[in-house]
């Protein structure tokens, strides 16, 4: 069984490739208190899909390439400012006639 995980877009300028921040809850072992860690890790994403703010499932897998072994598995959700951005950008959406 491969690992899946859940987490933030934090990047995807790149091409195919998409930045995916997971956040992790741990206790410190000396003083009990909650922590937040974040690992980062670069996912593929074959017909870029995921914009920056969606939130995506992502599977380990075979290495890609030096620092990408996970794919893009499923939005879980998408970022509503960056689909209306989206519009705008290509002239669907405000534009009077």
């Amino acid at each position: 069984m491969r690992k899946r995980l859940t987490g933030k877009v934090v990047s995807d300028k790149m091409d195919k490739t998409v930045v995916v921040a997971v956040e992790r809850i741990i206790q410190d072992r000396r003083f009990g208190k909650v922590l937040s860690r974040t690992s980062k890790y670069k996912v593929h994403d074959e017909n870029n899909e995921c914009h920056e703010g969606d939130v995506v499932e992502i599977e380990e897998t075979r290495p890609l390439s030096k620092e990408k072994n996970w794919k893009l598995v499923s939005i879980i959700k998408k970022n509503i400012l960056t689909s209306e951005e989206e519009k705008v950008s290509k002239g669907e959406e405000g534009v009077p006639e």
